[in-house]
């Protein structure tokens, strides 16, 4: 990722729109996963700026691994939780020592994808399960992608497709950002008709660089958060991004 697209994550992940909403919508599907269990061993691969770490101690105790070690030193400044400096496909941990793992908007940066979903598989225990949030459909791809490295965005099928082939069963897929969708969808579509037509590049800006007015960050937090009160129970069959659910298949005797 583009520093900047670093400095802006860490500076918005609290307050933009963006943010508010995924962890409106994430927790309570996790919620319906793991039932009311808070011993559970915890990773966030690709945890940033450690904006999700904390929230995520309610299943139990939690560690982080980033990539960039300066992102790494920051999560760990701002957490006071364990970070580790690691590749999600040489995860620096040993086998089966997680319950659950959690990739919330990682996959889609790491170019080994089966890679990093065969180390996934090796860390967690045996009915453990993984957990992923990735942008939705190819044909939305744009410059926030490239500022933000993207190796691929993703549909049902091939997220499904994806954990077939590193031996994870599939619990649950959805799109989400759905309610929001109608109003994404022209906006990236006209901006890439922009790139093609003359040219334009925003090197360095990502969609977290518009300055949205407070009042709208608040209205469209409110709306696309309301989506977490659906997608516990029900499957979005359309939406700009995707959730992913996976278990480590359990052993015979269990």
């Amino acid at each position: 990722m583009d520093p900047s697209a670093y400095r802006q994550l860490a500076e918005k992940e609290e307050d933009h729109f963006w943010f508010r909403g995924r962890r409106a919508i994430f927790f309570p599907v996790l919620d319906r996963l793991i039932g009311a269990r808070n011993d559970l061993r915890v990773c966030e691969i690709g945890c940033g700026a450690g904006g999700l770490l904390k929230r995520l101690t309610k299943y139990g105790p939690v560690l982080g691994i980033e990539l960039d070690r300066d992102f790494a030193a920051l999560a760990l400044d701002r957490t006071e939780l364990p970070i580790l400096s690691g590749d999600a496909c040489r995860l620096p941990l040993p086998d089966e020592c997680m319950d659950l793992v959690c990739l919330f908007d990682t996959l889609e940066h790491i170019p080994d994808e089966h890679g990093a979903l065969s180390e996934i598989l090796r860390v967690l225990v045996p009915g453990g399960i993984a957990f992923f949030s990735v942008p939705a459909y190819q044909f939305l791809w744009s410059n926030n992608d490239r500022v933000a490295h993207h190796q691929r965005r993703y549909t049902k099928s091939g997220l499904a497709a994806a954990f077939d082939r590193a031996g994870l069963e599939t619990l649950r897929l959805s799109y989400f950002n759905s309610f929001l969708f109608p109003l994404i969808l022209p906006a990236v579509l006209l901006t890439k008709l922009k790139e093609r037509i003359i040219g334009l590049r925003n090197e360095g800006h990502t969609n977290l660089s518009v300055r949205i007015p407070h009042v709208v960050n608040e209205v469209l937090a409110r709306i696309m958060g309301s989506e977490g009160r659906i997608l516990p129970r029900v499957s979005m069959p359309i939406g700009h991004s995707l959730l992913g659910a996976a278990r480590k298949p359990p052993r015979a005797e269990d």
